[in-house]
């Protein structure tokens, strides 16, 4: 299985404090959420997973500014509780930042479903995708990435099995989940694809989307 990029730069504000999460071969693992703000003003919140060995640096504390560089990994949580897939970034490297805000997300995998094509009530296009990015040891990242307006378009020809590259933003949303008698809030994560180029071989799909 060759493994596929997969890489993601965040830059923004510590939104709370790391928390241990687990351990892996005496490598101890913490999480903390990482609040990116939008052109918009709006923010997304994205829960970030760092590996720390003895010895390294301390964990970035609330309220920094930071840019995280990594790789979008998936989960399925068979706890029964929450999202049934969920999305978090394996930091690489974590350093005060400097600039701007920053979201920029690369992918190369293959799509393992068909596209969805639909539109929002107020009639603009949008395309689910879910694409396939190999990693090392045979697994791979299933990631929900959403295409918008002549690029949904363009998205709803695609098919199962098409090979992509993709650039855009890792994104938060909110929405309401209804069970019993009961209603949560949730989140959900989603790249927001921004250019998709085909990788298959087939000379009529060398122009990007």
């Amino acid at each position: 299985m060759e493994q596929k990029e997969n890489r993601v730069v965040l830059r923004g504000t510590v939104a709370g404090a790391a928390e241990f999460s687990h351990r892996v071969h005496g490598i101890d693992f913490y999480r903390f959420p990482l609040s990116v703000p939008r052109l918009s003003g709006r923010e997304d919140l994205v829960n970030i997973l760092l590996p720390l060995s003895p010895g390294e640096d301390p964990l970035p504390g609330q309220g920094e500014y930071v840019e995280v560089t990594g790789q979008i990994r998936s989960y399925n949580n068979r706890s029964g509780v929450g999202n049934r897939l969920v999305i978090t970034v394996l930091a690489r490297s974590v350093v005060p930042g400097e600039g701007d805000p920053c979201n920029q997300v690369s992918l190369t995998g293959t799509l393992c479903k068909d596209p969805v094509l639909r539109r929002t009530p107020l009639g603009r296009d949008i395309c689910d995708l879910l694409l396939a990015v190999n990693r090392k040891y045979r697994r791979a990242d299933y990631l929900p990435c959403i295409a918008w307006g002549s690029l949904a378009l363009a998205c709803a020809q695609l098919r199962t099995g098409d090979s992509l590259r993709l650039e855009g933003r890792l994104q938060s949303r909110t929405y309401l989940k209804t069970i019993g008698d009961q209603t949560q809030e949730r989140t959900a994560f989603e790249i927001s694809v921004s250019a998709l180029e085909s990788l298959d071989e087939d000379p009529a799909d060398d122009e990007p989307l």
